[in-house]
């Protein structure tokens, strides 16, 4: 089976920090998005459940279906 993954671009949209793909891309890209404490860049690096994702100081975490 197949572990679940969301992209971070994706995961973004769904938490409502962004409202379209461009804006996502714009955020990641300024090196305002930070992953498990590290800065990330990647529109599409793959989250997991249990992920941290850290926006402008606002924490979420990758929750499962």
């Amino acid at each position: 089976m197949e572990e679940e993954t969301i992209k971070l671009e994706q995961f973004l949209k769904l938490a409502q920090i962004v409202a379209t793909g461009g804006q996502a891309k714009m955020l990641i890209q300024s090196g305002a998005v930070r992953v498990n404490g590290i800065t990330e860049t990647r529109r599409g690096r793959k989250l997991r459940p249990g992920d941290k994702v850290v926006v402008d100081g606002e924490e979420l975490i990758v929750a499962s279906e």
